[in-house]
C-alpha cells in the first residue's frame, strides 16, 4: 500500500510539473467522460419528464384509441396516414362488444381565444370531453367543482380553466368562480379552476380550458378528430381488455379478417417503449463516440509514458541498481499512466456535471445526475490508462540497468 501512495504520489508530482503537457495528454478522456456525463444526465432527466407527461397523458391504468398508432418505420406510417377518424360510434362499438371495459371518454381539443372584459388570450388549448372524464384522474381543483356528467351530456356551457388562464384573466384579486367568460366569441360559465401544473421543456401545462364535447362541437364543428382513452375494469386486465378493444372495433367497423386494423390502439408501456428504444439509439451512438474518444487519448498517453520512459531512462536504471525489481519499475509506470488517466476522467466529470447543468437553465431540457455514469466515466479511464500504459510500463521493466546508467 505504501508502494501504490508513493508511486501516486510521484505521479501527481510528475503531472504537476508539466501541467500543460499532462492537460493535452488527457483532453481526450476529458472531451470523453464530459460527453458520458452531460449526455446521460440530459438523457435521464428527459426520460423522467416524459415518462411522467405519458403516465400523466395516457394514464397507468387505461390505454387510448387513436387514428394513428404508434409507427416504428415509414411503410407504418404511410400506411396508417389514411385511417377514418375516431368517432363517437367508435365508443358505442366498445361498449357493445367488450365486457372488461369500465369506462371510455371521448376528447378532441383545439386552440381559442378567450376573451373577460377587456382581457383577451389567444391559443389556449380547449379540450372537449365525453360524461366518462370523471373516471379519469386527469384534473385535480383548487378552486370550485368539476363539471358533472349530466352538465357534460346536456352540453351545458360550463367550462373548466387551468391556472394560466385564470391567473391571465383575472389576476389575483378577482374570483373566477362564476364568471361569464367567452370562448370564441361564445359564453361560458367558469365553474373550476384547476391547480397549477407548471412546464414541461418550457411549455406551459395550464393553459387548457375544459368544456362538454358538446358545446365543444357547437364551437369547432361536428367533423371531430377524437381520441378514445378507455379504462378496464381492472388495471392486471389491461392486456385483455386492450384485445377486446381491438375486435369490438374490427366488428364495428365492418373490417374483413384480411384487413389490417384502421385505427391505432396505444398504451403507456407502448409509448415510453417507443420513446426508450430513440434514447437508447442516442446512447449507443455516444458509445462509438466516446469509445473513438478514449481510444485517441489512450494512444496519446502511450506515446507520452514512453516519452517519460526515454526522460527518466537514468533514473529507471539507478533504482535497478539499487536493487529494484522488475515488477516495481512496471508498477511505477502503470500506476503514473493510470493516475494521468484518472485526473483526466476526474476533470470531464466536473465538466460534464457544468455543462449538464448550464444546458437545463439555459434550455428546457432537464438534467438528472446518475451515480452510475460517474463511477463508469472514471473507471473507463481508469481502464484505459491501465491498457495504454502495459507497453511503457513493460518496455521501462525491461531496461538494462548498466545501459540506463551509460545515458547519465
Amino acid at each position: 500500500m505504501q508502494l501504490f501512495l508513493e508511486s501516486i504520489g510521484i505521479a501527481l508530482s510528475a503531472i504537476w510539473a508539466n501541467k500543460m503537457r499532462s492537460f493535452l495528454t488527457v483532453l481526450g478522456n476529458i472531451v470523453a467522460v464530459t460527453s458520458i456525463i452531460a449526455v446521460v444526465s440530459l438523457i435521464r432527466g428527459l426520460n423522467g419528464a416524459v415518462t411522467d407527461a405519458i403516465q400523466n397523458e395516457l394514464g397507468i391504468d387505461s390505454f387510448r384509441v387513436e387514428r394513428q398508432g404508434i409507427a416504428r418505420s415509414g411503410a407504418e406510417e404511410d400506411a396508417q396516414r389514411n385511417n377514418p377518424r375516431v368517432t363517437l360510434d367508435d365508443a358505442r362499438s366498445i361498449r357493445r362488444y367488450t365486457t372488461l371495459v369500465k369506462s371510455i371518454l371521448a376528447s378532441d381539443d383545439s386552440g381559442a381565444q378567450f376573451n373577460y372584459r377587456d382581457k383577451q388570450i389567444d391559443s389556449v388549448r380547449v379540450t372537449g370531453v365525453s360524461s366518462d372524464y370523471i373516471d379519469f384522474p386527469t384534473y385535480t381543483i383548487e378552486r370550485g367543482r368539476l363539471i358533472t356528467p349530466i352538465e357534460v351530456e346536456r352540453s351545458r356551457a360550463l367550462v373548466i380553466i387551468g391556472w394560466d388562464v385564470a391567473d391571465k384573466l383575472f389576476g389575483a384579486g378577482m374570483d373566477p368562480l362564476d364568471k361569464v367568460i367567452k370562448i370564441n366569441g361564445v359564453n361560458f360559465r367558469v365553474i373550476g379552476v384547476n391547480e397549477k401544473k407548471g412546464s414541461m421543456f418550457g411549455q406551459s401545462l395550464d393553459n387548457f380550458a375544459v368544456i362538454p364535447l358538446g358545446a365543444y362541437q357547437r364551437l369547432f364543428g361536428a367533423r371531430l378528430y377524437l381520441s378514445l382513452a378507455v379504462k378496464p375494469r381492472d388495471p392486471l386486465l389491461m392486456e385483455a381488455a386492450m384485445d377486446e378493444t381491438t375486435v369490438a372495433l374490427r366488428i364495428g367497423r365492418r373490417l374483413k379478417p384480411k384487413d389490417r386494423n384502421n385505427f391505432g390502439i396505444v398504451s403507456a408501456d407502448a409509448a415510453l417503449d417507443f420513446f426508450h428504444s430513440i434514447t437508447n439509439w442516442i446512447a449507443e451512438v455516444l458509445v462509438g463516440v466516446v469509445a473513438l474518444s478514449l481510444v485517441v487519448g489512450g494512444i496519446v498517453i502511450m506515446n507520452i509514458m514512453l516519452m517519460v520512459v526515454t526522460e527518466r531512462t537514468s533514473e529507471i536504471g539507478l533504482r535497478k541498481s539499487l536493487g529494484a525489481r522488475r515488477r516495481d519499475i512496471m508498477w511505477q509506470i502503470l500506476t503514473e499512466s493510470i493516475t494521468l488517466s484518472i485526473v483526466g476522467g476526474v476533470i470531464g466529470t466536473v465538466l460534464g456535471f457544468c455543462l449538464a447543468f448550464v444546458t437545463s437553465k439555459v434550455t428546457p431540457l432537464p438534467a438528472a445526475v446518475e451515480a452510475w455514469s460517474v463511477v463508469a466515466g472514471i473507471s473507463v479511464t481508469a481502464l484505459v490508462g491501465l491498457f495504454f500504459g502495459l507497453y511503457p510500463a513493460m518496455r521501462a521493466a525491461r531496461l538494462d540497468p548498466i545501459e540506463a546508467l551509460r545515458k547519465e
